[in-house]
């Protein structure tokens, strides 16, 4: 999934246009794009849309944290249309993970579902202390296939003022937080999927930031307007000189078996490369 795009639980009206809107996902919100007050509604609306919906795209949703009296009460509501998948916020480390593995496995036998089938991505550095904890989220439980983090709540919870610098790009903090979603989902062998931008018409800067984000090693991405899904989707996908590298290298492989490095225009290449190049192909199949 190259794109999944938030929609408020509480605006009904806006879930069909989301499905239409190109992305991969749609993540219907019950938590911070939702009052408290309006979060009974919300289940309902979100409740009545995932029963009648055919699912075009995978349909999640983000559920309240697990420490707050909400989390229940979401899964509870949702669980007998069986959403795609869960987005668990503000997780503080991989207690939270597993104690919604846990209800997941209940709700899955009591309504029938196979086990599993309720996939699961946990923010993971929305607090300090969820940094802090980073490696306690992994392993991680089989449902889970991704891991996201959150700049917002982060630079909220360290007191600070903002999160960027006047040149839109992430100040040192936050960079930490997303280098250590990278590594915790690489050591849990799971998806790594980038926070969302702010900016919802700047598309060249959201392709640009995309862009940086695929070549640290991210292969998807969060969205809050249907506007920068084209611009995700563009940044996700390999450039013609990426592609001809690519074909390269696994050619050199092919035509030298049994060799552990070979050259390929004049740099050494050895089997991280290959990896590499054989990622860049595979993401090329979806242009």
């Amino acid at each position: 999934m190259r794109s999944m795009l938030f929609v408020p639980g509480d605006r009904p009206e806006r879930f069909a246009k989301a499905e239409a809107s190109g992305a991969d996902a749609v993540i219907l919100d019950l938590e911070d794009a939702v009052r408290p007050e309006g979060r009974p509604r919300a289940r309902h609306e979100i409740v009545s849309y995932l029963a009648k919906s055919a699912r075009n795209v995978p349909l999640w949703v983000r559920i309240n944290p697990i420490a707050t009296s909400d989390a229940l009460s979401d899964i509870a509501a949702i669980g007998t249309v069986r959403p795609d998948g869960i987005v668990l916020p503000k997780a503080r480390n991989g207690d939270d993970v597993r104690q919604l593995d846990h209800w997941l496995e209940v709700l899955e036998a009591e309504h029938g579902i196979a086990p599993g089938s309720i996939k699961v991505i946990p923010m993971v550095t929305e607090s300090a202390s969820a940094v802090l904890s980073a490696a306690t989220f992994a392993p991680a439980p089989a449902r889970v296939i991704g891991m996201t983090w959150g700049a917002e709540d982060l630079a909220a919870d360290l007191g600070a003022f903002g999160n960027k610098t006047p040149e839109g790009e992430y100040e040192l903090p936050y960079m930490i937080a997303s280098t250590m979603c990278l590594y915790v989902a690489a050591a849990a062998g799971v998806t790594a999927i980038e926070t969302v931008d702010t900016e919802v018409r700047d598309v060249a800067a959201i392709e640009r930031r995309t862009r940086a984000s695929r070549r640290a090693g991210y292969a998807g991405k969060l969205a809050i307007h249907p506007a920068q899904v084209a611009a995700i989707h563009a940044a996700f996908m390999p450039s013609a000189q990426e592609v001809e590298w690519a074909e390269k290298v696994l050619a050199a492989f092919r035509d030298a078996p049994g060799q552990g490095a070979l050259t390929v225009d004049d740099r050494l290449v050895d089997r991280p490369h290959v990896r590499q190049a054989e990622r860049i192909l595979a993401a090329n199949k979806g242009r």
